[in-house]
């Protein structure tokens, strides 16, 4: 056996470039982690490859809080227990009980589907953009269904850059704790597996490559450059890892990850 480090939190994104939510336990699937970006809104001015509105046209995103009206329903499949005892796989998500409420950054409280949420979004930003609700059951991820990303690549960076790291810029789902003090050792761990708690296994696939997302803060909104540029020049683009699920489970934080293979 191999400790390599601990999960140090959990993070869902139920809509797409909005405020994530920490979580004390999760379940990872093969989409992804239930409930993660099941919902985004498509906009007529991107490209078909990624229709999706973000806050890279409007910063304002990061700023508005999703939450799941049922918590309770959208914290795991519904058939999980039944599910595991006589080793069944879980039903997949169900849309109609992940509905979403979204606090808006001046209070208000709307439906993920209200007219006016739309009419907000699209405030100072290009008349171009025409916004349509997508909704899923499974995790409308950008490239695999995990991400992963390291405490201590957080750390470098900040060192690097001589600027406060948050390490929520990185969006990823499972934040670790890793024995090592280096940060990006995670790159490290592209092609192998990680056991995570007692039975999730992790197929780590690929580095992350990083767009202009890492430069907003995620509480203000406010650009800040040089994240980017220093993840460009110093680390080839990219920063953390994305992994696809070989083995679902639920996931808690201060579980232990243990290197496989």
């Amino acid at each position: 056996m191999s400790i390599i480090g601990k999960v140090d939190s959990l993070w869902r994104y139920p809509v797409k470039s909005m405020s994530g939510e920490e979580l004390e336990e999760a379940f990872a699937g093969y989409p992804g982690v239930y409930g993660d970006r099941v919902f985004a809104f498509k906009s007529s001015a991107s490209p078909p490859g990624f229709p999706y509105f973000t806050a890279r046209e409007q910063r304002r995103l990061l700023q508005y809080r999703p939450r799941f009206r049922h918590r309770e329903k959208a914290a795991r499949p519904a058939n999980l227990s039944d599910a595991d005892k006589i080793g069944a796989g879980p039903l997949p998500a169900d849309i109609s009980e992940l509905m979403v409420d979204v606090e808006t950054p001046d209070g208000k409280t709307l439906a993920i589907d209200d007219p006016v949420l739309i009419g907000m979004l699209l405030s100072e930003v290009d008349t171009k953009h025409q916004l349509t609700l997508m909704r899923s059951h499974r995790a409308m991820t950008d490239c695999r269904p995990v991400s992963i990303f390291s405490l201590q690549s957080a750390r470098q960076l900040s060192e690097e850059t001589e600027i406060p790291i948050d390490k929520r810029r990185f969006r990823a789902n499972v934040y670790l704790d890793l024995a090592s003090d280096q940060g990006f050792d995670e790159n490290e761990l592209v092609g192998r597996s990680l056991k995570l708690g007692s039975k999730v296994i992790v197929k780590v696939l690929e580095r992350d490559p990083r767009c202009a997302m890492i430069t907003l803060d995620p509480d203000t909104a406010e650009r800040t450059p040089a994240v980017l540029k220093k993840v460009a020049q110093a680390h080839e683009g990219t920063a953390g890892v994305y992994g696809a699920v070989i083995v679902e489970g639920m996931l808690h934080k201060g579980d232990p990850v243990e290197l496989l293979k």
